[in-house]
């Protein structure tokens, strides 16, 4: 299509707007399936189109007629290869600022005592090396996560956490879920981590706490049943090796911030995911 040479500065100002856009959300795109398996997908469909170019140049009709129909399928198996990606789009999408809700009930005082109670558990988990795994709902609701649990529908408190955790117990083999200044649910079944980016050194219970914040924009606190090692997965990521403060400022920030997307998020500073500071946690998801 032909640009005029003649457009008004109004239609300039429209197509760069235009522009912009269709970039952005290009940029964005990119950035939701970084680190994703959709990267080696989409370089794949790269060498179909790129053959099917060249099929066509060099005159192999039943090459070329092989790649049209396999295109043709590609259009249709996409939607379902990409899923999870694109149910990450949606939900950021969803979580844009107006629908805000669990957080946003707490005032100062109700994030501070939740952050304390958490800590507090947190680190007498960390001491007697007990297994750990603390996921903290934000916007991104995580009803289907707590009905794979028990229902607890308790105050936040550090003892009731430990108590938990504690090892051959009936709920201690899972993940808990805080909802707001209550703990919605214990025992819960988390998705492991879909990214690349996870080191093979983490066990079962570093990628369950990763694989939550992937699907969502919860906070996911880990100890290590191994060294006691104190984690910290938020938008994907993973920091590893937090003592009591730093834990401490990390869950007040991120709790008092505006939740945003996984991949847009406030993301938690320092080495990423499986970087140094941690251990190799090869227990299941909520064991000791």
């Amino acid at each position: 299509m032909p640009i005029p040479f003649n457009m008004k500065p109004l239609d300039v100002a429209i197509a760069v707007v235009d522009i912009a856009i269709v970039a952005y959300v290009v940029y964005r795109l990119l950035v939701l399936i970084r680190g994703t398996r959709a990267v080696q997908l989409i370089k794949g469909i790269i060498v179909v189109l790129v053959a099917t170019l060249l099929s066509d140049r060099l005159n192999l009709v039943t090459v070329n007629w092989v790649l049209q129909k396999t295109l043709v399928m590609l259009v249709v198996a996409l939607p379902i290869v990409f899923q999870p990606e694109l149910r990450r789009a949606l939900e950021q999408l969803g979580r844009a600022g107006f629908l805000a809700r669990t957080l946003k009930r707490l005032g100062e005082q109700d994030v501070g005592r939740l952050v304390n109670e958490v800590v507090r558990a947190t680190t007498i988990l960390s001491r007697n090396r007990t297994g750990a795994i603390m996921v903290m709902e934000r916007d991104t609701g995580l009803r289907e996560i707590v009905e794979t649990g028990i229902k607890v529908d308790a105050e936040v408190s550090g003892e009731l956490l430990v108590n938990l955790f504690i090892p051959h117990t009936p709920l201690h083999d899972g993940a808990v879920v805080v909802r707001g200044s209550r703990i919605a649910a214990a025992a819960c079944f988390l998705p492991l981590a879909e990214s690349a980016e996870v080191g093979r050194e983490l066990g079962s219970r570093h990628r369950a706490a990763v694989g939550i914040t992937e699907h969502s924009d919860a906070l996911a606190v880990v100890v290590s049943e191994e060294t006691g090692t104190v984690s910290l997965a938020n938008a994907g990521k993973l920091m590893r090796g937090l003592d009591e403060e730093m834990l401490r400022e990390l869950l007040t920030s991120l709790l008092r911030a505006r939740p945003k997307g996984a991949a847009g998020g406030p993301g938690v500073g320092g080495p990423g995911v499986g970087g140094p500071g941690g251990d190799g946690d090869t227990g299941q998801v909520g064991e000791r």
